[in-house]
């Protein structure tokens, strides 16, 4: 298949999504409608049963892409032998609507062969369009009703040491994702409709987080990890407006950024967490650490705010679950050590679901005070490291190959 000319943009803004779902049980985008793991239509159960109903399964293939929902079709990223293949489904049935795919093949980093040929990138849905980055850093614009292929980047001559794995943010008639290797990366806004490079910062590799739109000093930015640093640049030019630098054992942060009023937190891998503020003083722009913690740590695991406790799944003592205090920096509580080396976690309603890497779905209930769990699920029979999908009682589930959709009744 031809590609068309280059492109790729996605945008988020951490208070204001720049364009809305068409539904609120719509699931658009990496951690949901605004970026933050919230699931904003949730049907808790009376009772939570003892276990949950299995309405259909299906094979989809390779990766740990979220499902997307949009209206009632199920949007899926994943590999099918040397093709990644984007395909759509009935969220009813699970039966297939359209399926297209594409060659993409590449050779996989020793490192990464335990998790897998990918892709890890989660597609996003804005305006009729779906965008997808490849593990080899192709991206791709396509017609979400017919699978039509819009428009296609060339994959870049260096790939990222561990391949990709960030998703693109859609700001607008952008769509935002870092392209290329650690010596010649760059942050791109594409432009939705053609591809067309709008803006690019050539600064520094990318890294496998995801990036954010927060207004920080009254102005647009796009925030994001990148190799060596987290940074900040201007959502309208790609200006370079403020950075720190960050770096982790062995590899580059999987982290998305979460802003918290008024401040940014960031972690990873075996550097605590740490909240800062962004200030403006005339053009010049500085960052200050508000306070820092290092009894927990994030890794692969994003938190999720609640009432002002991030929940997390600290990578510290074996994978530890724990409730910190956004205001102070006070870690409230830990849980048991040896909890699971991964969790994708989600506030739904009055609970947050903690979706582990062994395929266990637990149930928490918010506290301030300890480890509170409600429920456990078993959900998959495989690892599951691909985010849930949650919409009404309903509950998506990626495994290593398949798609399942259970029901909380």
């Amino acid at each position: 298949m031809p590609r068309p000319a280059p492109c790729c943009v996605l945008a988020c803004l951490a208070a204001t999504l720049t364009t809305a779902p068409t539904s609120a049980q719509d699931w658009p985008q990496w951690r949901g409608p605004n970026r933050d793991g919230v699931v904003t239509s949730f049907e808790s159960p009376t009772v939570w049963p003892r276990e949950l109903t299995s309405r259909w399964q299906v094979d989809v293939g390779l990766g740990y892409a979220t499902p997307l929902l949009v209206d009632d079709r199920i949007f899926m990223f994943t590999r099918q032998s040397d093709d990644e293949v984007l395909s759509a489904l009935d969220a009813a049935s699970g039966t297939s609507v359209w399926r297209t795919a594409y060659p993409a093949p590449f050779e996989m980093a020793h490192a990464t062969f335990q998790h897998g040929p990918g892709p890890k990138s989660t597609p996003t849905f804005a305006d009729g369009r779906l965008f997808t980055l490849g593990m080899s850093g192709i991206v791709t614009a396509f017609a979400a009703d017919t699978g039509r292929t819009i428009w296609q980047t060339e994959p870049p001559p260096v790939e990222p040491l561990y391949h990709t794995a960030m998703s693109p943010l859609v700001d607008g008639d952008r769509v935002i994702v870092h392209v290329g290797g650690h010596d010649d990366g760059a942050l791109t806004a594409f432009d939705v409709a053609t591809g067309t490079v709008r803006w690019q910062w050539t600064g520094d590799g990318p890294a496998y987080g995801s990036p954010m739109l927060f207004e920080l000093g009254g102005l647009r930015q796009i925030v994001t990890f990148t190799q060596e640093n987290m940074v900040g640049v201007s959502a309208e030019t790609g200006d370079l407006l403020w950075r720190r630098p960050f770096t982790t054992p062995a590899t580059t942060t999987s982290q998305t950024p979460i802003l918290y009023g008024d401040i940014v937190i960031q972690a990873g891998r075996a550097n605590g967490i740490t909240a800062f503020r962004v200030e403006r003083d005339g053009d010049a722009w500085r960052t200050e650490d508000v306070w820092r913690t290092t009894d927990v740590s994030l890794h692969m695991t994003n938190g999720v705010v609640v009432d002002g406790v991030l929940y997390g799944l600290s990578h510290l003592n074996s994978g530890q679950y724990f409730g910190l205090d956004l205001d102070t920096g006070r870690v409230l509580w830990t849980s048991a050590p040896r909890q699971a080396e991964n969790a994708a976690l989600l506030q739904a309603g009055n609970v947050v679901f903690s979706l582990q890497d062994d395929a266990e779905l637990l149930i928490l209930r918010p506290s301030r005070r300890q480890f509170d769990p409600i429920e456990r699920y078993t959900v998959a029979d495989s690892a599951t490291w691909a985010q849930p999908t949650i919409a009404g009682s309903r509950v998506f589930v990626k495994d290593v190959s398949t798609l399942a959709l259970w029901t909380l009744n």
